[in-house]
């Protein structure tokens, strides 16, 4: 599905399934197919919960003969989103002076995208032709997905990078310090990144 009532469609779907089903749970169809990272997060995060919670294990769920052998989408020809751009690395101003430390550093990409895969079915493949439609469909929402995680992360680390930039411009002030402080602040068990070349990384496989 790539339109958004095809969305919409298939969320109504889901949503009576879980009443034919007595599951307690409403479905923000509204909120999910705006696409915005949180609410679709959230919702993966409870499905994944669900599943594992009344999953037994028994036999392996087969996609294709659930839809009585029909393919999903245009495998032919998936949908291809142009990669995000490079998230930004710092304020162009004309009378900003070059900040005195910057600790924000850009992120790793969360995956390489996988190549868009293009099917070769043939029309005598039988099960094997309908099983490498339905992975190849797959592997391309997965790349969809990745691109628009990476998207969401260089807009977001944008902002961070735009906020540093504008607080050590302006250090005296208490408050842009205590900014600077929730700014620089890690997280338990995680070390703040170190400058570039002072320390190699020792990788163990």
């Amino acid at each position: 599905t790539k339109l958004e009532h095809e969305f919409i469609q298939n969320y109504k779907l889901l949503q009576n399934s879980f009443k034919k089903t007595t599951v307690d749970k409403v479905i923000p169809v509204e909120r999910l197919v705006k696409g915005r990272f949180q609410d679709n997060f959230e919702f993966v995060q409870w499905f994944k919960r669900f599943f594992d919670a009344n999953y037994n294990g028994d036999g392996e769920y087969d996609p294709v003969m659930a839809r009585g052998g029909e393919t999903v989408g245009n495998v032919g020809k998936p949908a291809v989103m142009k990669s995000p751009a490079a998230a930004k690395t710092g304020i162009s101003r004309g009378t900003t002076k070059a900040p005195t430390r910057t600790t924000t550093k850009s992120p790793s990409a969360i995956s390489k995208p996988v190549a868009n895969v293009k099917a070769t079915v043939n029309s005598g493949g039988g099960d094997n032709g309908a099983k490498i439609a339905e992975l190849t469909q797959q592997i391309n929402e997965l790349r969809l997905t990745v691109e628009g995680l990476e998207k969401e992360r260089d807009f977001y680390f944008g902002k961070l990078r735009d906020i540093e930039v504008t607080c050590q411009e302006n250090e005296d002030n208490e408050v842009i310090k205590n900014v600077m402080d929730i700014l620089y602040a890690t997280e338990d068990g995680f070390a703040p990144p170190e400058e570039d070349g002072n320390v190699e990384e020792e990788e163990e496989y």
